[in-house]
């Protein structure tokens, strides 16, 4: 049942909490036994700081579980505290407040008596008056105290909003021990950081406390929060104009009135401006000291390596023998640069020997006994990077060790004052890194070490915000290698060749029928919805041995409409893995999973716990990550997904960060290879018809493409060279630091 479907029906149950039999401390996802009356009753939810021994008023809905029975599923609850000596030995004598054993409890019970808990959260000094309890202990104790209940009182406050309990145990974790005054003192900090609450909700709450349509804190508020949602579509920065524009109509204000709190949003550093050309451009702190950061930190590199490392010819010839191969001009001069520059760019479309020519370079400086650390922005173009050259590459998070730190923020154990023990560092895929990712990588290493970017120029720039290859790039600051000859066993691919033709705006002659390269023309969406679901589940499998759903990957330009991704991952969920009689699924708006269910992790998550088999465990799940559904226990709310090595344990409370992944948009598809890609082409929005898309759909095929829909839509992606606008700071901050 879904929240809302809860909110529908909601009951009230009153009682005591005799046995937690499941807690888990990050999310707070709880299953507990309430004593009600005479009855005991099962408890699910999202409960945290819940212990036994308390007394508790949930909010919630009576549910038939198919297995276990009658449950209670609470969105909310709140603790009624004891009243009485009694019942306040018997609940901190359960152990729920860190550092209150059964003997520290009866010492403060019989102390303070029914003054207890008021004690303990208003003077706690007093409680190092009892032996055994040090200050220190004292106050220790006091601050668990206020940590569970403040987490209560921000629930208290904003359940009337319809905002979950999780959602207020990371707004606690984020405004800290008084969040329930800074809330009633500004309900729009609710949409700041990385709470994640709306504008719309943030105005409903300010509302309802009489804050002014024209209150100051409104009106920066509502500026920020354009820009925070403005990080979605890749943006770092807005132009000053555009910005206070839409911040005109979003607030229904005066446009010079918004224009003065904007510069003393600057006059405060709430938001930062950077002049480019002619205009002023807005940006949020993290991110213009970012890109400040990215751009002094690859001039200080280049500085720093000042005198070249030459490589010769015969080495190049050495390496042409060990390999095999014969070397064009471009591979030879990107192998010398490689030595010769601090940073060094090489891009190149599909075919053009991106991959040989790194392998020369790692052999050569493995010649030299450099060490070398390879690195890309996703698992799967990690591990597509280590088959490719037969040497271990991380994701970029698993090489600077990311760890979650307090206030629900990602740190990463390797920086400045704990560098990468390395000399070359090569990272693939660039065009996917976003800008505070880079920041991190770049924080990571030694001035000596030299940077080697690989990506291609022509694909869609990262899903988060940031535009680091091309800015790089368009910069012309770095020596930069661009391989375009495509290769003779390339040239033998009919996907290789179409996409050089496509983002050349060449002819692409779709009545070709090569080996790898299919077009079929379909007159209707229901006739391609239909073909799709046939190729998945039955031709393509039957005639090449494809497996529906490790080698078939569906990729759709758009998420909504008939040929989008959403409709099709219901389509082909009920082909490809349909309800069996007595298997558990979940349901989260409306979707339903299951096992063997093929799923997509949506966002950076950096306390989901994973194992490998021989016992490695860590934590970490990313944006685009796909794997299958292992398990499903709904008693305990714990989903197992399988991402290649990796088996992932979720919680039910965190199904709104998966997707089916029968099909996935095009952008969610960047960094990773299928063997084999269907392209359903029809009904695409007019914004999402061009060139670049078209382009890195095409290129992730590796052994076969089939396109499915409208050769008139195809042509107008090929015709339509727009690239994805994105407003960012870097290339101008690199200019300048090369001045």
């Amino acid at each position: 049942m879904t929240q809302n479907e809860i909110l529908d029906q909601k009951e009230e149950l009153c009682g005591l909490v005799e046995k937690i039999t499941y807690s888990n401390e990050i999310n707070g996802y709880t299953v507990a036994t309430v004593k009600s009356g005479k009855e005991r009753v099962t408890v699910t939810g999202t409960l945290p700081f819940l212990s036994e021994g308390e007394s508790v008023k949930l909010v919630g809905s009576f549910i038939v579980h198919p297995t276990y029975g009658r449950q209670f599923s609470a969105i909310s609850f709140e603790r009624t505290a004891p009243q009485n000596a009694a019942g306040i030995l018997r609940y901190l004598s359960t152990g729920t407040i860190r550092g209150v054993g059964p003997s520290t409890a009866t010492k403060i019970v019989e102390r303070f008596g029914a003054d207890s808990l008021d004690i303990i959260q208003n003077h706690p000094e007093e409680l190092a008056l009892i032996k055994g309890i040090s200050l220190q202990k004292a106050y220790s104790i006091s601050e668990e105290y206020q940590k569970q209940f403040g987490i209560r009182d921000v629930m208290l406050l904003l359940t009337p909003y319809e905002i979950s309990v999780e959602k207020a145990a990371v707004i606690y974790r984020t405004l800290g021990s008084d969040s329930v005054e800074k809330i009633k003192n500004n309900p729009y900090v609710l949409c700041t950081g990385d709470m994640d609450i709306s504008f719309e909700k943030a105005e409903i709450i300010a509302s309802d406390m009489g804050i002014s349509p024209d209150n100051e804190m409104r009106l920066a508020a509502g500026i920020e929060y354009i820009l925070r949602r403005n990080l979605l579509n890749g943006h770092t920065c807005l132009p000053r104009k555009k910005l206070l524009s839409v911040a005109t109509q979003l607030l229904e204000s005066d446009y010079y009135r918004i224009d003065s709190i904007c510069d003393k949003m600057l006059e405060n550093f709430i938001v930062m401006t950077k002049r480019i050309g002619t205009e002023e451009f807005i940006a949020l702190p993290e991110y213009y000291h970012s890109e400040e950061y990215i751009a002094a930190r690859l001039s200080a590199v280049c500085s720093n390596i000042k005198i070249a490392d030459i490589i010769d010819d015969l080495e190049i010839d050495y390496v042409e023998n060990k390999l095999g191969i014969k070397f064009e001009q471009l591979q030879r001069e990107a192998v010398k640069r490689a030595f010769e520059s601090g940073v060094l760019v090489l891009t190149g479309g599909p075919g053009t020997g991106k991959t040989t020519t790194l392998n020369a370079i790692i052999n050569l400086f493995e010649r030299r006994d450099a060490a070398i650390q390879l690195a890309a922005p996703t698992g799967r173009a990690a591990k597509r990077m280590t088959e490719l050259t037969g040497r271990e590459a991380k994701t970029i998070h698993r090489l600077l060790e990311v760890e979650w730190g307090a206030g629900d923020k990602q740190q990463f154990c390797r920086n400045e004052r704990n560098p990468l023990d390395c000399d070359v560092i090569i990272v693939d895929e660039a065009s996917m890194i976003d800008s505070l990712l880079f920041e991190n990588l770049l924080k990571a290493l030694r001035l000596s070490c030299r940077i080697i970017i690989v990506g291609d120029a022509d694909q869609l720039p990262s899903v988060s915000a940031g535009n680091i290859l091309n800015d790089i790039l368009l910069s012309e600051k770095f020596p930069s290698i661009r391989l375009k000859k495509v290769f003779r066993q390339a040239r033998e691919s009919l996907i290789v060749t179409n996409a050089h033709a496509i983002i050349d705006n060449e002819k692409v002659d779709l009545s070709n029928k090569g080996s790898d390269f299919f077009f079929m023309r379909k007159p209707s969406s229901y006739d391609v919805c239909n073909t799709v679901l046939e190729l998945c589940a039955e031709r393509l499998p039957n005639a090449y041995g494809f497996d529906s759903l490790n080698d078939i990957q569906v990729l759709c330009p758009s998420r909504k409409l008939d040929c989008g991704c959403m409709n099709l991952n219901n389509l082909l969920q009920s082909i490809l893995n349909p309800k069996k009689d007595k298997e558990p699924q979940l349901s989260y708006k409306g979707v339903y999973m299951r096992v063997g269910d093929k799923v997509m992790q949506i966002k950076n998550n950096y306390d989901i716990v994973w194992e490998r088999e021989g016992g490695e465990s860590g934590v970490g799940v990313f944006n685009g990550d796909v794997g299958i559904i292992e398990d499903i226990d709904i008693r305990g709310g714990i989903v197992k997904v399988r991402y290649d090595d990796r088996l992932a344990t979720y919680f039910t409370e965190n199904l709104s960060e998966l997707e089916l992944a029968y099909a996935v948009t095009v952008h969610k598809s960047q960094g990773s290879e299928f063997d084999c890609v269907i392209i359903p082409l029809f009904d695409v929005p007019s914004k999402l018809k061009y060139r670049n898309l078209l382009y890195t759909a095409v290129t992730r095929a590796k052994k076969m493409l089939v396109i499915v829909g409208s050769e008139a839509v195809f042509a107008d992606m090929v015709e339509n060279n727009r690239k994805t606008l994105r407003y960012t700071m870097l290339k101008e901050f690199i200019s300048e630091n090369f001045i």
